[in-house]
């Protein structure tokens, strides 16, 4: 068995630098229910995002930007549950942190008292530094997201490759920068050039772990049900399958339909 699954021991913030440092990649995938939460923190998952995609995979929104901050605490709550090992880390949701650092800590405070979440992911680099720092001096570790940035999907308007022209590349590369100098313990890299994420994993000290950034950065995250093929109407380059449990989960259901219709579900021996 793998040194990684031998390691029950609880993954920390701490863990995650030392993971870097020693060149260990870390696994992270989202998660927003109790049941998957338990089952990918039993498999040895180092971090589980309760992610705002969950407006689209769980609600059916066509982006993030309706989940509320109630609805967040919701799933981070139900996850914990579910979780030994791994670090559970939770996105501010869109509205909750962007133009008011005083309701940027408040949202953050509320996700870690009520959900019992051990982090909190906000994206932006320094449009929203004042809300990032206010967040930190209370303690609250903070996970940055840089690049393609779901919730200002209407602003770029497409959700096509991030900073590959040389401003835009350049400004990601300070951001980052700034995201760890003011105390991001990590950074998301979202859907942008392999080389660039290289560059930006190996100038900054804290892990960066990418989606659609290549394999030169610290660690990957995907979304839970893209990855299990649950949802097959999503298919980047970067997404990779591992399962087709949407194919798996139709059979199975068409065939207890077909055992009910026929009589045949329950049998004799599932009766009291």
């Amino acid at each position: 068995m793998a040194n990684y699954l031998q390691d029950q021991r609880k993954v920390t913030t701490h863990r995650l630098a030392e993971m870097k440092q020693r060149g260990e990649k870390i696994a992270m995938l989202t998660a927003y229910d109790y049941s998957m939460a338990r089952l990918i923190d039993e498999a040895g998952m180092d971090v589980i995002l309760v992610g705002d995609s969950a407006s689209n995979v769980m609600a059916g929104n066509m982006t993030t930007l309706p989940m509320t901050l109630d609805q967040m605490i919701y799933h981070a709550k139900s996850v914990v549950k579910g979780v030994k090992r791994a670090l559970v880390v939770c996105d501010l949701p869109f509205g909750s942190y962007q133009g008011n650092s005083k309701e940027a800590l408040a949202s953050a405070v509320r996700i870690m008292k009520e959900s019992h979440a051990e982090a909190v992911k906000m994206e932006g680099g320094s449009e929203i530094r004042e809300s990032i720092e206010r967040v930190l001096c209370a303690g609250i570790p903070v996970m940055g997201h840089l690049g393609l940035t779901p919730q200002s999907i209407n602003k770029f308007g497409t959700y096509a490759v991030r900073a590959k022209e040389e401003a835009e590349a350049n400004k990601l590369i300070e951001d980052a920068q700034m995201l760890e100098e003011i105390g991001c313990f990590a950074l998301v890299l979202e859907k942008i050039p392999a080389t660039l994420a290289t560059r930006v994993s190996q100038e900054v000290n804290i892990p960066v772990i990418g989606i659609g950034a290549g394999g030169g950065v610290d660690g990957q995250v995907l979304v839970m049900h893209d990855m299990l093929g649950i949802n097959k109407g999503f298919s980047p380059r970067f997404l990779r399958r591992y399962a087709d449990l949407s194919t798996i989960i139709n059979d199975a259901v068409a065939h207890y339909i077909d055992d009910v219709k026929t009589s045949d579900f329950p049998n004799e021996k599932e009766q009291y």
